[in-house]
């Protein structure tokens, strides 16, 4: 399971809007086929790995077929993974996670087993694996049933959220300085934090589906906003939003006129002035969004871009962007670079501004809280709320 794992993450930024899933094929302890997902309306893991198995001539007939997500059992662009494993002759069946879709989740493993084939399901059973007699990876030794279980839950943790919510799952990201500040009172910010925090941020957005900013970015720092490796190439291309209520958006700003300028939408509010409207809408996407005083009604943008199949969404707006999507409990993650420096300023741009908590009773609390030292700069990945919080996010 843990190389199913590995596999699945290959589909990194790619599969969306289905989950990445890894499968591999295992006969009297041999490894006899393997996939992953690679990409929406291609063959899924279970498929490949069969395939792999066909082309290695291995008899697949008995063998035990580890997969890190329940194998689908609906017709979509792909026939369900259900009919291939059951025409394969596959005995065991073990899953790390079960499908999050609430239409049918659970029912491919019930299809299975009402077929005569063992299921093991990791969070079910806490010794589901039987640990790797040599190296393991970093994940650690002896990792067992549960532990795979969460790992592949938080795999596809966006997914999982908009599967459910049918809103996109929002990760705020911003690069500050100790004393929380990303930019001088000038909008100086390049580069607050160090290459390495710069590599890891890219990697964000290559796994993302789309990346939202306002206005006031878009203005002090004309922003690309794509998706590209160490080397300049393009990883991905990404669906971009900007929030810009009187459409002030210029025209010759980056993600207004460069090659990939069809995969911008400006959101506007309904009182922007019809002639800008227009001349954005002759270059890009154009959403007209209610509006709350001259804010853009998040909520409501979240419900469209769930329906337009966005999964996952990076914000990476200035401080107001930032804090209007906490304060509203629109965010699920937080990616906070912090590097080594002071900025110091009481006009000083702030990662995340607003009007902040009037009481502590009110503060934004964060758990699964992570650290990770990227050169001098630290990198701290969390889930936003209380666990309570979370299970009833957006209703």
């Amino acid at each position: 399971m843990r190389r199913a794992l590995q596999l699945a993450r290959r589909g990194l930024g790619r599969t969306s809007p289905n989950p990445m899933v890894g499968a591999v094929l295992v006969r009297g302890g041999k490894v006899i086929g393997q996939g992953w997902h690679r990409r929406a309306g291609m063959p899924h893991a279970e498929v490949e790995a069969l395939c792999d198995a066909a082309k290695r001539g291995e008899r697949v007939r008995g063998a035990t077929l580890y997969v890190t997500m329940e194998p689908c059992c609906t017709r979509g662009r792909t026939p369900p993974c259900t009919e291939a494993i059951l025409a394969a002759g596959i005995r065991h069946v073990v899953v790390a996670a079960v499908d999050p879709n609430p239409l049918h989740a659970g029912e491919g493993l019930e299809i299975l087993r009402k077929a005569g084939l063992t299921v093991t399901v990791a969070s079910e059973e806490r010794n589901a694996f039987t640990p790797h007699p040599g190296p393991l990876p970093s994940e650690g030794r002896g990792r067992r049933g549960r532990d795979m279980a969460t790992d592949a839950t938080r795999l596809n943790e966006a997914f999982n959220h908009w599967i459910v919510h049918r809103t996109p799952f929002v990760t705020v990201k911003a690069a500050m300085t100790l004393d929380g500040k990303i930019a001088t009172a000038s909008d100086e910010s390049k580069w607050i934090t160090g290459e390495r925090s710069r590599q890891v941020a890219m990697r964000l957005r290559s796994a993302s589906d789309a990346v939202l900013v306002g206005i006031n970015t878009v203005l002090a720092d004309n922003p690309s906003l794509t998706a590209r490796g160490p080397n300049g190439r393009m990883r991905k291309p990404l669906r971009r939003y900007v929030l810009d209520s009187f459409a002030r958006t210029p025209l010759d700003a980056a993600v207004v006129s460069d090659e990939f300028a069809a995969l911008t939408t400006v959101v506007v509010g309904r009182t922007a002035p019809a002639r800008r409207v227009m001349a954005l809408a002759a270059r890009v996407r154009v959403r007209v969004a209610p509006v709350s005083g001259w804010r853009i009604n998040l909520r409501w943008l979240m419900k469209r871009l769930g329906s337009e199949g966005v999964s996952s969404l990076l914000v990476e707006g200035g401080g107001e962007v930032n804090a209007a999507f906490l304060n509203a409990g629109l965010a699920q993650r937080v990616a906070f670079f912090y590097a080594p420096k002071i900025l110091g300023g009481r006009d000083a741009r702030r990662g995340v501004a607003g009007q902040g908590a009037q009481r502590l009773a009110d503060l934004i609390e964060l758990r699964e809280v992570e650290w990770r030292r990227l050169g001098e700069d630290l990198w701290l990945s969390a889930r936003v709320g209380k666990e309570e919080d979370q299970e009833h996010e957006q209703e």
